[in-house]
């Protein structure tokens, strides 16, 4: 087989995989967050096998131990997320307009600074407050929309009860599953694929398993911490930021808003409080910025931040919620592949204008 033959094989296969999940997106939840679960815990299974001698076993230790404790938390705070969640929708709109209450004078104080009108300055004010409703409105149909949708609960439905089952297979037939794939590649290049698919395994293991521990922490320490300083329903907004911040930099603003957003709702003229608020989330900033994610995630995946965040956004609009689980490590799998290429074309005639092939510094470990 010449090698255009080869590349429009693999092309059409990667095309027709792609066009598959974009089809079944919306079953396929159970099954994308099965393997994030056996690839985040395999190297545990892994220790735990040496010791009991036996993989089912490490598997069904294992997969108890985190159901377990996944109920645990479940049962902990669930009723203290579903609680807040009720009080903050129904509270929402009587918070905003106090935000706005408050943010007023400022407002005014611009108005007369840079010279803008009344008229115009009572148009933005409408425009405003109408969209913010508009916007209201629109989260509420939402999730009005989620928790009543028949479909929804069966996808929920076989998240709970699919996935322990789905993460358990796998995580007991890991090694055979890998063994398999080694299998089929072509024999020809097996030994650069192979290269390749370590390469890309750092990359995802070291942001995924990295960032995820990032997330979990954010999430205990700006909710318990929020909550301790008294904000209206910091628990949960904790936990939201917490979750939102494997995003770069919009995450963090997101929280930002969020946090002291409800601070200045809530508290003024208390002023020291909403200085807490702030502190508190300036304090998670720097435990994020400087010891957080340099100690846990580094620069593992190899992908700038905007390309991080071109890969999420892209994934989240073309499979949903599916595709935000694997936007980042496609995004890792395709740095790699388009750093082997570039490293493949400057060692080739079409960079060097020559049919000479030289070993690059690159090349060199």
């Amino acid at each position: 087989m010449t090698a255009s033959r080869q590349i429009r094989f693999w092309l059409i296969g990667a095309a027709a995989a792609g066009l598959l999940v974009w089809l079944l997106r919306d079953m396929l939840l159970p099954f994308v967050a099965g393997l994030a679960i056996a690839y985040f815990l395999n190297p545990l299974t892994d220790r735990i096998e040496k010791l009991v001698r036996s993989r089912t076993l490490a598997t069904v230790i294992l997969v108890i131990i985190a159901t377990l404790v996944g109920v645990g938390l479940l049962l902990a705070i669930a009723p203290l997320v579903s609680d807040q969640l009720a009080t903050l929708a129904r509270k929402l709109p009587e918070y905003t307009t106090r935000l706005y209450a408050r943010l007023l004078p400022l407002l005014q104080t611009l108005q007369e600074r840079f010279g803008i009108d009344a008229a115009g300055a009572k148009d933005f004010e409408s425009v405003l407050a109408a969209r913010a409703g508009d916007a209201l409105r629109f989260v509420g149909a939402v999730l009005g929309s989620v928790v009543t949708s028949g479909f929804a609960l069966v996808n929920l439905l076989a998240l709970l009860f699919l996935t322990p089952v789905i993460a358990f297979y796998l995580m007991r037939d890991w090694p055979k599953l890998v063994a398999t794939v080694d299998g089929y590649l072509p024999r020809a290049h097996a030994d650069t694929i192979r290269g390749l698919m370590r390469d890309a395994n750092t990359a995802v293991a070291g942001y995924v398993r990295g960032q995820a521990t990032v997330c979990l922490v954010l999430a205990f320490y700006y909710g318990t911490a929020l909550a301790l300083v008294g904000l209206d329903f910091g628990l949960i907004i904790g936990i939201i930021i917490g979750l939102i911040s494997f995003i770069p930099y919009v995450g963090s603003f997101t929280g930002g808003v969020l946090a002291i957003g409800m601070a200045l709702a809530q508290f003024p003229p208390d002023w020291l409080s909403v200085g807490k608020v702030v502190a508190v989330f300036a304090v998670g900033q720097f435990l994020e910025g400087n010891v957080l994610a340099p100690k846990l995630v580094g620069d593992s995946i190899g992908i700038h931040p905007v390309w991080l965040m071109f890969a999420l956004l892209a994934g989240g609009t073309l499979f949903g919620f599916v595709g935000l689980l694997l936007s980042v490590p496609v995004a890792a799998v395709a740095g790699v592949l388009v750093r082997f290429a570039l490293r493949e074309y400057r060692d080739s005639a079409y960079y060097r204008g020559t049919t000479e092939r030289v070993l690059l510094d690159t090349d060199h470990p």
